[in-house]
């Protein structure tokens, strides 16, 4: 691991970032009702969107390339310490319950691995040498994107996994909630989500963490879409595997289609409870063998699909 910055240039370096300001206005804080607190923190929660909102053009352009390389082949792969680790690895996780996708395409690392998810590990973050030793066991190439995850945009790991992956040839994006970033300078793409000081000064997992969650959203969602994942706003790649799911997807194929019940249960039985596959064969009136072809050969957009088959 790399040694430590001396206690002091840290600390120097913390009390220049603004999500570290103190903010003496909430001094008493602890002192208040707990109805006022909870005020107070919806509404420093409620300014969080409109930060967002102005990195809209860099989010999307970071979206565009993503989803150009993950139609290739490529991997999503989020790296981040602490708060911002689990985010990513959260983000990751939802991914193919939501959309259906191998759990080897969205990948979550976290500094200190699985076991830093509910503990501390004790100078993880602080390693570049240990994000590029995770980023060697996944063996990172040019069609992936590696997004470092950091509230600060100076954690070590994060910082360290963008630069190694970039000496990759892969695509890189560097999440932080400064200006002026390390971490976003070693980006081919900088976010930075800039929410100002927190509620309670040293708690980045607040307004920082909501801002990392609205975009780590953005970016994985919005991606899915692009790769055909959904028709569009119906969550087409579902994968019916309990009692829920399949009740969802016998909605999500009727209101694609238009189709009663029998029509629709007739048309996932065809398509082994295929959704996508299902509203193609009834849209298109095709049976469950040409409906597969040709959703393979359009690379599983729905709506190529069917111009091919119209």
């Amino acid at each position: 691991m790399t040694s430590p910055s001396h206690p002091r240039d840290l600390q120097a370096q913390l009390e220049s970032l603004t999500t570290e300001a103190f903010r003496p206005e909430f001094a008493d804080v602890d002192r208040l009702p707990t109805l006022d607190i909870a005020r107070l923190m919806n509404g420093e929660d409620a300014s969080v969107p409109a930060a967002v909102a102005r990195q809209l053009p860099r989010i999307a352009a970071a979206i565009d390339a993503v989803a150009e390389r993950m139609a290739r082949g490529g991997r999503l792969i989020y790296a981040g310490a602490g708060t911002a680790g689990r985010l990513g690895v959260l983000d990751a996780s939802e991914c193919p319950p939501t959309f259906n996708t191998d759990p080897a395409r969205v990948v979550g690392l976290i500094a200190g691995g699985p076991q830093a998810l509910v503990t501390s590990v004790e100078g993880a973050e602080d390693s570049a040498e240990l994000a590029r030793a995770d980023l060697d066991g996944l063996a990172v190439t040019s069609l992936d994107t590696v997004v470092g995850v950091s509230a600060s945009g100076r954690t070590p790991y994060a910082v360290g996994a963008v630069e190694h992956a970039r000496a990759q040839g892969a695509l890189t994006i560097g999440l932080s909630c400064n200006a002026g970033s390390v971490l976003a300078a070693a980006a081919d793409h900088g976010i930075e989500v800039v929410v100002g000081p927190e509620l309670l000064t040293g708690s980045t997992r607040l307004k920082a963490g909501t801002a990392q969650k609205l975009v780590l959203n953005m970016l994985s969602t919005i991606t899915m879409i692009r790769l055909g994942k959904t028709y569009g706003n119906l969550m087409v790649d579902v994968r019916a595997s309990n009692d829920k799911l399949r009740a969802r997807s016998r909605r999500i194929v009727a209101l694609a289609t238009g189709a009663g019940d029998e029509e629709v249960e007739r048309a996932l039985a065809a398509t082994d409870g295929e959704v996508k596959n299902a509203i193609l064969t009834i849209l298109a009136d095709v049976d469950g063998p040409t409906a597969a072809r040709l959703l393979e050969e359009s690379g599983g957009h729905l709506r190529a699909a069917l111009a091919a088959a119209l």
